[in-house]
């Protein structure tokens, strides 16, 4: 039996980077440590905040919700709030609504369910059905639309998401590799935005299979079925060589994360924040004159006339 390296109990985990067994305690207590330093390194939590979660009801953000009541719940200064977004994607998003329902239900944090088909007239297997985009891109800009304005009109002052150490570093590598380096710059926000809620990633530092491990740990429910829309052949690419990688070379996606990090100045000196305007036809953010959104959402109802 393997034994802890801290305190001699039977390990649960072995941590690669860092070649140490750890047992539950410690696992818990190393998991949690990153992610207060994290937190701390960057300000994303501070007094006064009212913190909306963006919750999917995957095990990152189930996770995330857990850990944040966990770390910061008993604060009087500190309000949390949880949204989720239910895209209507038949099969896939029903248990995983269920699941944000049982764990904010489980720590008594308010939470708000927000559907494509309220706000868009659409689900998204409709909008992937008579439009000509990929679902990621409906997907994806439809679920931040929401997710910021939902925050704002709760009166959310940052929006936390459950983006990990493997996701961080998948897209770095993206951008670096697809040339887009301004998009890398804006991974971390010079400032805030009127109109936008200041997005934070607490879980930053740690592996996704550790966010696994905390789960089971704690006896969490969780969906790991993937979105049957999830078709991205170069991230994918990208996210299976850094697994090769770092299991060849453990800790390599911290070095990356610290490389990105060093960069920070001279991204911002080159690719200054730009302000954003309020979308002619919604009133949301955004660095054009009409959002997005708005612009596939015109689209998808001209498809749907024809």
């Amino acid at each position: 039996m393997l034994r802890c390296d801290q305190c001699g109990k039977r390990a649960v985990f072995y941590q690669r980077h860092s070649g140490r067994h750890l047992c539950r305690k410690h696992f818990i207590y190393d998991f949690e440590r990153r992610v207060r330093l994290a937190v701390k390194k960057y300000r994303m939590i501070e007094s006064g905040d009212k913190i909306a979660i963006a919750l999917s009801g995957g095990k990152d953000s189930v996770a995330l919700t857990y850990a944040l009541h966990r770390l910061y719940g008993e604060r009087k200064d500190l309000e949390f709030v949880a949204i989720t977004i239910d895209e209507g994607i038949e099969g896939y998003r029903p248990p995983t609504v269920e699941i944000a329902k049982k764990i904010t239900s489980r720590l008594g944090i308010e939470h708000h369910v927000v559907s494509f088909k309220d706000n868009f007239g659409m689900t998204l297997d409709e909008m992937v059905k008579i439009g000509n985009k990929k679902p990621c891109t409906y997907c994806g800009v439809f679920r931040k639309y929401l997710l910021n304005k939902t925050a704002r009109e709760l009166g959310a002052t940052k929006l936390a998401t459950g983006h990990n150490l493997d996701d961080e570093t998948q897209t770095i590598m993206l951008n670096f590799l697809q040339s887009d380096i301004e998009r890398l710059a804006r991974l971390v926000p010079q400032r805030v935005q009127k109109g936008l809620v200041l997005r934070i990633k607490p879980f930053r530092e740690v592996y996704e299979k550790e966010v696994v491990l905390y789960c089971m740990l704690f006896d969490l429910p969780i969906d790991m079925n993937e979105c049957p829309y999830s078709h991205f052949p170069v991230r994918a690419a990208v996210r299976d060589f850094l697994y090769e990688f770092e299991n060849k070379y453990p800790g390599r996606k911290f070095s990356i994360m610290r490389s990105f990090e060093a960069l920070i100045p001279c991204l911002r000196e080159l690719y200054p924040q730009i302000d954003l305007n309020a979308c002619e036809r919604c009133g949301e953010p955004t660095p054009k004159n009409v959002c997005q959104a708005c612009v596939l959402r015109e689209e998808l109802e001209k498809a749907k006339t024809r």
